[in-house]
């Protein structure tokens, strides 16, 4: 059976739902952001981006850029209420709903529902028109094969529209478009393909992976499934435990000291494998953001070709993502690790290659370590990794 993916996006849904509580909002630009000398941009409206205000900036530089933006905080907890809502309206065609990042984003499998709710298109108008006259939020959307088509359909008609991308249309539909408009391509991906002048859908589709891999190495591979509108990631109802895993660590003061960042490293790790390990997950994925004192925000990933669990292995790819990333000497304000591709660790034995005695002994260790801090609090045993400049030696 064909998949059929609808993609629901209310466009910066912070600032929709603030205007929604306070119609007095909506001719105002509006920056949310804590009050706070330190502070950086949670969200923004249209009218304080078009000033050059953008997520992760600077407070002090967003207030320059747009002197008459009106700051507000971020209400989390209101976000998420008004998102479950979204999510309660959507549940009634399909079980398959996704929230994608709590930013108003839903993406829904509707394969197969046509005999009871009709064509896709009737369920993305029918979505639409229910959460205009019960939320007063007028989402986009689009309907495509898979995720990554109608998350591209939905970046076209933004900020208000709708796309219908056919089976079989994928090529067609994907070629003319510039390749920034792909989620999932790097900065660094981009650029080194606009150095061979490499800069629509349609040029890089016609390389090969091996020639790719002059350009990206290791990213090839990746590349050519996502310019070939390749993507088989399912969609992964609310409450699964699928959901992507997002932790920040905040400096004070900011810092460039490679150990102080490096131990911040450690205690993300820690959190999410633990939260892993206790959902019975590992991931395959784990990205870095760091944001710097001037605002600049920067991600960067690491890619296992098994899930891991184990505090170890997750080190090693947050690491390797932390210094993929880490090219300047401005200091960091923050630190945000993110795994993803959340899937069931493998445990069983190869026939032929010998089993690593080593990856079982860390996998026992980070859940024994689970145990004693479950009892004894979270600080009661720690890796050598987080220590941090002036700690004492004897830590663990």
């Amino acid at each position: 059976m064909e998949r059929v993916i609808l993609h629901l996006n209310i466009a910066d849904f912070p600032v929709a739902v603030e205007r929604l509580l306070d119609r007095t909002l909506r001719t105002r630009a509006l920056v949310i952001a804590e009050p706070a000398a330190r502070a950086v941009v949670y969200d923004m409206s249209d009218e304080a981006y078009a000033d050059g205000v953008r997520k992760g900036m600077v407070l002090a530089l967003a207030r320059r850029r747009c002197p008459a933006a009106l700051v507000l905080p971020p209400r989390p907890e209101l976000y998420r209420r008004a998102l479950g809502r979204c999510l309660e309206h959507a549940l009634h065609y399909t079980p398959l709903v996704e929230p994608a990042g709590g930013q108003g984003h839903l993406y829904l499998d509707v394969s197969g529902t046509q005999r009871l709710f009709g064509q896709p298109a009737d369920i993305g108008w029918r979505l639409r028109n229910t959460l205009r006259q019960d939320l007063g939020l007028d989402p986009i959307w689009s309907v495509a094969p898979n995720k990554l088509l109608a998350k591209v359909a939905s970046r076209l008609v933004k900020p208000c529209g709708e796309y219908l991308v056919a089976g079989g249309a994928e090529t067609a539909f994907l070629a003319p478009l510039p390749l920034p408009l792909l989620p999932g391509l790097l900065p660094a991906d981009l650029g080194r393909l606009a150095r061979v002048n490499i800069r629509r859908v349609h040029q890089a589709a016609a390389l090969s992976v091996a020639e790719l891999a002059v350009l990206c190495d290791g990213r090839a591979r990746h590349i050519h499934q996502t310019v070939r509108g390749v993507d088989p990631t399912p969609v992964v109802p609310a409450g699964t435990g699928r959901a992507d895993l997002h932790h920040q660590h905040t400096f004070a003061p900011d810092t460039n000291d490679e150990r102080s960042v490096r131990s911040a490293l450690a205690a993300l790790v820690q959190q999410a494998g633990c939260v892993l390990r206790g959902r019975g997950l590992g991931c395959r994925r784990v990205g870095v953001q760091l944001v710097y004192t001037d605002g600049l925000a920067v991600v960067r990933q690491a890619t296992s070709t098994l899930p891991v669990d184990d505090d170890c292995a997750l080190e090693q790819l947050a690491r390797t993502a932390l210094y993929r990333a880490w090219h300047r000497r401005t200091r960091l304000r923050t630190l945000a690790l993110c795994c993803d591709r959340l899937l069931h660790p493998v445990r069983q034995l190869s026939l032929f290659a010998p089993a690593d005695p080593g990856r079982e002994r860390q996998r026992s260790l980070s859940t024994a370590m689970d145990t004693i801090r479950a009892r004894c609090g979270d600080t009661a045993i720690l890796r050598g990794s987080r220590r941090t400049p002036d700690a004492p030696t004897g830590a663990a």
